[in-house]
């Protein structure tokens, strides 16, 4: 599954990863990558509770990329 995230580097240098369509679904790391990696298993963690909990699913996102020349 396929799920959009945001990643930013809060004041402490921290980088904080966040996934909009699973509320309360935030991790972090020191590096770009690491917050990555641990964002991937706070999503699985979460999706694997809403299972457990007979919650619905978000579905996945499908999103394109464009060029827009000026």
């Amino acid at each position: 599954m396929w799920y959009r995230i945001l990643i930013e580097k809060d004041e402490d240098g921290i980088f904080v990863a966040e996934c909009p369509s699973l509320p309360g679904c935030v991790s972090q790391g020191k590096s770009r990558k690491e917050a990555l990696e641990n964002i991937q298993d706070a999503i699985k963690g979460y999706l694997e509770s809403l299972k457990k909990h007979n919650e619905p699913i978000p579905p996945s996102i499908e999103e394109e990329i464009v060029e827009v020349t000026i």
